[in-house]
């Protein structure tokens, strides 16, 4: 076991006080609004800060999370050893000609209005991703029939050991909800979009449009981590649910949404063990009937 007193004074010396937390419930910081402690919580706000935060991990051999602004994870009730870190502190976008830079914490949301103001298109399609650049790179984050890797240009990452180094688009074996980086672990800090100049009425258009949709057919007025399953080959994950009848049915405080059978959402102060029961709950039941094994897109993390 480690130290935590001194592993607390010296992500204290790396970050400062204000940005780093002890024993801190993650509930406060998924969307879902569930989640077990983290031993530290801690907030750089500088690209070296990062980096010094892993060769620390590194030097202690500590377990280390990067939780992205937890929109797409559930953590499990027992919480998360050694260091979580979210990049909420680095969210600049800027514009260079027809290209965006944004660093990894900055909303995708944000990035696809920033586009709109500065008249390029192409990501269009994340004006309603609950998410962050960094996640949605890891994820190839996708709606409405576009995805990241169709305006990506490259990333710069930090690996588990320190090291600074540039991917390209086709570096990140970007897949259906799935890159390299999901299984290298490494750290997007900024990334690179490649856009095309459009007419600001038409990508506005098409925004409020894209916007309407989401607001009138996804339950947004309660937490939860947006789509739980992968859209199956040849099926729909929430016409698969919704036919089964398990809208409303769920375990504890978590339920199977009723405007939307693809969302679980977190009804009556759910713990983690009922949303995952509940995902069971699903899978089990869409297995018996349609013979379909759902595949999750959200992370489970942490200990029981």
């Amino acid at each position: 076991m480690y130290a935590n007193d001194m592993i607390y004074q010296e992500l204290v010396q790396i970050c400062g006080k204000e940005n780093v937390l002890r024993d801190e419930p993650l509930k406060y910081h998924t969307l879902v609004k569930i989640g077990g402690k983290a031993d530290f919580l801690v907030w750089p706000t500088t690209y070296e800060q990062v980096v010094d935060v892993i060769r620390l991990k590194e030097k202690y051999q500590l377990p280390f999370t990067l939780l992205g602004n937890g929109s797409n994870v559930i953590v499990r009730d027992g919480g998360i050893r050694g260091i979580v870190m979210q990049l909420k502190y680095l969210n600049s976008i800027r514009c260079e000609g027809e290209k965006i830079i944004a660093q990894s914490g900055a909303d995708i949301k944000a990035v696809s209005r920033f586009a709109l103001e500065h008249s390029l298109t192409g990501l269009e399609f994340a004006c309603g991703i609950p998410g962050s650049v960094g996640g949605a790179i890891m994820m190839n984050a996708g709606a409405y029939g576009g995805e990241v890797k169709d305006v990506l240009d490259h990333v710069k990452v930090v690996t588990q050991k320190g090291e600074l180094k540039t991917m390209y688009k086709d570096d990140l074996q970007l897949g259906y909800r799935t890159s390299i980086i999901s299984k290298t672990h490494d750290i997007v800090l900024e990334v690179v979009f490649q856009l095309e100049k459009g007419d600001p009425q038409k990508i506005k258009a098409k925004m409020d449009d894209l916007t309407f949709q989401r607001e009138s057919k996804q339950p947004l007025e309660y937490p939860s981590v947006g789509s739980v399953f992968k859209r199956p080959p040849g099926y729909f994950a929430g016409k698969l649910i919704q036919d089964s009848g398990l809208q409303g049915k769920g375990v504890g405080g978590a339920e199977v949404s009723t405007k939307h059978a693809g969302f679980i959402i977190n009804k009556n102060n759910a713990t983690a063990a009922d949303y995952i029961a509940t995902i069971e709950m699903v899978r089990k039941t869409v297995k018996e009937k349609f013979g379909v094994e759902l595949e999750l897109e959200v992370k489970i993390i942490g200990e029981d």
